[in-house]
């Protein structure tokens, strides 16, 4: 186990700048999650981290030692891909053993880290098989203990579940979540899908073109968002953010815009009416209903309300919302008053 340390880290390639001097710190033991849109240089902080993306300025420090120039295989990181990466030809055992054989491990040290590891992943079984043979979950699980027999400082996780159909995603989230608490290593998580980043993380570091947004536990982030961007990426369905001509509500000021999360709307008859939709779509989900709406100034928001069968589709609705579920954001800079 390790703490993490990174301070004013900068990445370029050539004159365009994508990383913009990131800080931050990780305790030891923590599970981090890095979590943003396509491009927004979650990966490539990642591999810098880990060694396998050059740092243009600014350091990495594991337990308080700089690595910046330390080879990869040195830093005590051991990193789980996307792609499963597992060597065909191989079994399971073998895939696993290959990197403590290429560093001249003892062979029945690297016997006794290969069969620990299967079992925690329970994987034991399958020790003979070839990758071929195994589920998508399976060999996920297969490139974990790759990484587990390793025993490294940090784990790295660059989104490991993408290519996993959505049953076998929520499975091995869970699996890995168990991973964490039994190990109780340090482990840095990149994903797109901010619901994986909600229940796997201690802390979810947010990005955004190369730079730190907010960084804070899941619940932080959910309650008290710094920015729209924030608030509308985090939870799901997103944030609904309405500005003063879509609200009855006149006590709000034109600079303001309104932040409401669906399921904080409900739905409402009288004064306390804060915005009224016209519904376009009715999604049924059988416990709730998530109503996709539009209001007369045009803005689009969603409303998560009980199950209501004889919605119709024109059909004009109105909600209200406690005071405290309602968040207020300067339009022209976005951040949260």
């Amino acid at each position: 186990m390790a703490s993490l340390t990174i301070r004013e880290l900068r990445k370029s390639y050539g004159p365009v700048e994508v990383m913009h001097g990131v800080d931050l710190d990780i305790e030891d033991g923590e599970f981090v999650v890095f979590v943003g849109p396509s491009g927004c240089g979650k990966s490539t902080l990642l591999r810098m981290i880990a060694g396998l993306e050059e740092i243009t300025s600014g350091t990495v420090a594991i337990d308080d030692m700089e690595v910046n120039a330390i080879e990869p295989a040195k830093r005590g990181v051991a990193m789980v891909f996307q792609t499963y990466a597992l060597y065909p030809h191989m079994t399971v055992y073998n895939n696993m053993a290959f990197g403590l054989k290429q560093i001249k491990t003892p062979k029945d040290e690297i016997d006794r880290r290969v069969k620990a590891a299967a079992e925690v992943l329970q994987i034991t079984d399958y020790l003979d098989r070839s990758p071929r043979n195994l589920s998508g979950g399976q060999r996920q699980r297969v490139a974990i203990g790759r990484a587990i027999v390793r025993d490294p400082k940090v784990f790295l996780f660059d989104e490991p579940l993408s290519n996993l159909d959505a049953a076998l995603r929520v499975q091995t989230r869970i699996e890995i979540s168990k991973l964490h608490e039994r190990l109780g290593s340090t482990m840095i998580y990149v994903t797109h899908d901010q619901v994986e980043a909600m229940t796997l993380a201690d802390k979810i570091v947010v990005l955004r073109d190369g730079i730190v947004e907010q960084v804070g536990s899941p619940t932080d982030l959910y309650d008290n968002p710094n920015n729209m961007f924030v608030a509308g990426f985090i939870g799901s369905p997103k944030m609904n953010f309405f500005e003063t001509a879509d609200l009855n509500d006149e006590t709000v000021p034109a600079g303001q815009v309104i932040g409401l999360r669906p399921e904080h709307m409900e739905l409402a008859t009288g004064k306390d009416t804060i915005v009224t939709g016209t519904l376009e779509l009715a999604e049924n989900l059988g416990e709730y209903v998530l109503a996709h709406l539009i209001t007369d100034n045009g803005t689009s928001f969603v409303a998560k309300i009980e199950r209501i069968d004889t919605l119709k589709t024109g059909q004009k609705l109105s909600f209200k919302a406690d005071a405290k579920f309602i968040h207020h954001f300067d339009k022209e800079t976005q951040k949260r008053l």
